[in-house]
């Protein structure tokens, strides 16, 4: 009972990003706002980052699993799609810039 208590509060708190911070070897690389609307190639092209409706996800990925790209989308403050053997992170922040610490 107490974890469909945690769950529900956890989906009524959690907030819209506002941006997606990307990171390369943990350094910022680039951030751009979810109101946008586009494709960006990342990691000198290896990945291809694509931002619409106020969500983001990755299109393309030249790793073997493309787990990244199976990930889906993100647009919530604190989700993550992990690149591990490019060595990217694309995280959606907030108004702050910072992560909500509700996810």
């Amino acid at each position: 009972m107490l974890a469909l208590v945690l769950l529900g509060l956890t989906l009524l708190l959690r907030q819209g990003g506002e941006a997606v911070v990307v990171r390369i070897n943990g350094t910022e690389v680039a951030r751009y706002g979810l109101a946008e609307t586009g494709e960006y190639p990342l990691n000198g092209g290896t990945n291809v980052l694509h931002i619409e409706g106020g969500a983001a996800w990755l299109t393309e990925a030249d790793c073997p699993d493309k787990l990244c790209v199976k990930a889906g989308k993100i647009q919530y403050t604190g989700q993550t799609i992990t690149c591990l053997p490019n060595r990217l992170t694309v995280t959606v922040v907030g108004r702050d810039g910072g992560v909500d610490l509700v996810s």
